[in-house]
């Protein structure tokens, strides 16, 4: 039986990549997270974090290099899936130096962890962005691994940082390590700091009558391809376990591209409340954005079949239909 640690379990990717696993595999599985972090996500497996028969959680930082090595020797992973982060891009440029030190030291500190540890020889996925390609011209489009990198947020220069980690210690020390740059993918449990996920979770807040009938927005005219997350982990798992390349980097994404005004537009054709008003709030706007995110991902779906499988309607309806379910429990949410 092989062990896997997840870095960043109790997020959306993370959460639905122990899903993954556990469903598909016989792993024994390790997540970390920061002792305050909210478990909401991975609330229906607590029962088995308790047997700790499956899964067990460790507690540790990224800044915290003597955590690091604690997880790593606990762990004793044969696969490591480095999913943690500060990952919200409109958040990087109010604490960008938190961004920074947490997704470039941070990734440090692991990649010196598992260096330094018995278990160098562990099969690891880096997770960048595709924030790292940033401004892309429309000549360059869809954008295939060797785009020039132009990040457009504190954060997207973070994932850069993060990349270019990912590649240098497979080179430099020989670890098997692959870095990956998904597109925006989202379904349940994504976090109401992105785009479609605030606006599901406002549509819900409206139809239970705790907002205005209004929807609150930032950029709508941004270009982007759509992935559903449980296609994203099923991703990562075929990364590490079909022909594991050191030093190799990916695009990964899904095959539905629209603006964010069409997003807005579907969810807001399948709510129960009609005449929603659409209202620009510049808090929401980002001072550089990153607008044309159209991936080209014939490298990865050739070196290991993978497709994305799950339909742009299913997804941001099942997202919808999460955010009216959290908000039916009767908790309180904040209008963002």
């Amino acid at each position: 039986m092989s062990n896997a640690l997840i870095t960043g379990i109790t997020g959306m990717v993370g959460s639905h990549l122990v899903d993954f696993l556990l469903k598909n595999t016989d792993w024994k599985i390790f997540g970390l997270c920061r002792w305050n972090d909210s478990l909401d996500n991975i609330e229906h497996l607590l029962d088995d974090i308790d047997r700790k028969e499956r899964i067990e959680l460790i507690y540790g930082d990224l800044n915290d290099l003597a955590s690091m090595n604690i997880a790593i020797n606990k762990s004793k992973p044969n696969y490591v899936f480095h999913l943690a982060a500060q990952s919200y891009p409109q958040t990087s440029f109010d604490s960008p130096i938190e961004t920074l030190q947490t997704n470039i030291i941070g990734t440090t500190n692991l990649l010196e962890s598992i260096r330094h540890s018995n278990y160098k020889n562990s099969i690891i996925h880096v997770c960048a962005s595709s924030e790292v390609f940033g401004r892309v011209s429309r000549d360059k489009l869809p954008i295939d691994e060797e785009c020039t990198f132009h990040p457009a947020s504190p954060y997207a220069i973070s994932k850069v940082g993060t990349d270019l980690l990912g590649r240098y210690y497979a080179e430099a020390y020989k670890m098997t390590i692959m870095t990956t740059r998904m597109f925006t993918h989202t379904g349940p449990r994504r976090g109401d700091v992105f785009s479609e996920s605030t606006f599901a979770k406002q549509i819900a807040m409206i139809e239970q009558g705790l907002q205005e009938p209004k929807i609150y927005v930032g950029n709508l005219k941004s270009l982007r391809t759509y992935a559903d997350v449980r296609d994203a982990v099923r991703a990562y798992y075929m990364l590490v376990t079909i022909k594991p390349t050191s030093g190799e980097y990916y695009n990964i994404g899904g095959n539905h591209t629209c603006e964010i005004s069409d997003v807005l537009n579907f969810m807001i054709q399948k709510s129960t409340v009609k005449n929603i008003e659409i209202v620009i709030d510049k808090e929401r706007l980002r001072p550089i954005d990153a607008d044309l995110q159209i991936p080209n991902i014939n490298k990865f779906k050739n070196h290991t079949g993978w497709e994305p499988e799950i339909s742009f309607e299913e997804t941001m309806t099942d997202l919808l239909n999460y955010w009216r379910n959290k908000i039916k429990t009767g908790r309180k949410f904040l209008r963002r």
